[in-house]
């Protein structure tokens, strides 16, 4: 049952991320849309994008050494992020 849960956490994160990449140029691209962010912006983006990369691995090798709870939270951190940052009100 932990394995299903974390294979469905890894579809998750994993379009997480492909949704982060497809909307970066809004952030970082020339164009007129864009809000054309800095260095330190983008570095936070790229390590944001890692994380939802990286989640599911680490889920999986803590799974592996006995510790499940911990591997699934860790499984479900980017996820859980994501929901937060949408309800988050904006500050204007």
């Amino acid at each position: 049952m932990v394995k299903f849960f974390l294979a469905i956490a890894t579809i998750a994160d994993l379009a997480l991320a492909a949704l982060l990449i497809g909307v970066s140029g809004f952030w970082f691209g020339s164009g007129p849309e864009s809000i054309r962010a800095g260095t330190l912006a983008a570095v936070g983006y790229v390590a944001i994008v890692l994380g939802c990369l990286l989640a599911p691995i680490a889920g999986f090798v803590l799974n592996a050494r006995g510790k499940a709870g911990i591997g699934l939270t860790v499984a479900w951190l980017p996820i859980a992020g994501a929901v937060v940052a949408m309800i988050a009100p904006v500050p204007y």
